[in-house]
């Protein structure tokens, strides 16, 4: 599904251009930061699919982000909802000097559960996320 600008509707997008891959994600993991989220995981596709099945992809990363606040609110109100968690934002290479951002929408992601509790607080992830996309 995409929205009218042709972007997915499940991810909050940034086209980042002259910037290089190192630098797109340093901006990333600081933007992050500064609106409490810490990373908990992270997948280096590129290399893991070098790795794995010897095939060359360009710059690729998914951070797992977490903001600690959150995700233990979600998790009083529904305890399942660790199987959704962390949210993801991903770097990738698109253009010799461009990279994009894109983050999950928590919104998106939440539709599957019935809880309105829940929901209001994947909208305030969801403008979390929106402004740590826009600072990068």
């Amino acid at each position: 599904m995409q929205d009218g600008s042709g972007s997915p509707k499940y991810t909050i997008n940034k086209l980042l251009r002259g910037v290089d891959f190192d630098a797109a994600v340093t901006k990333t993991r600081e933007a992050l930061s500064a609106k409490g989220f810490g990373i908990l995981t992270e997948i280096d596709v590129k290399a893991t699919l070098k790795k794995k099945l010897d095939v060359k992809v360009d710059d690729y990363l998914i951070l797992g982000a977490c903001n600690p606040t959150m995700a233990h609110e979600a998790l009083k109100l529904e305890p399942r909802v660790g199987a959704m968690l962390p949210c993801n934002v991903i770097l990738r290479k698109v253009g010799e000097h461009e990279i994009e951002v894109s983050a999950i929408d928590p919104v998106a992601s939440m539709t599957a559960i019935d809880n309105s509790e829940l929901k209001s607080v994947a909208v305030r992830v969801r403008e979390l996320l929106r402004s740590v996309v826009e600072e990068i």
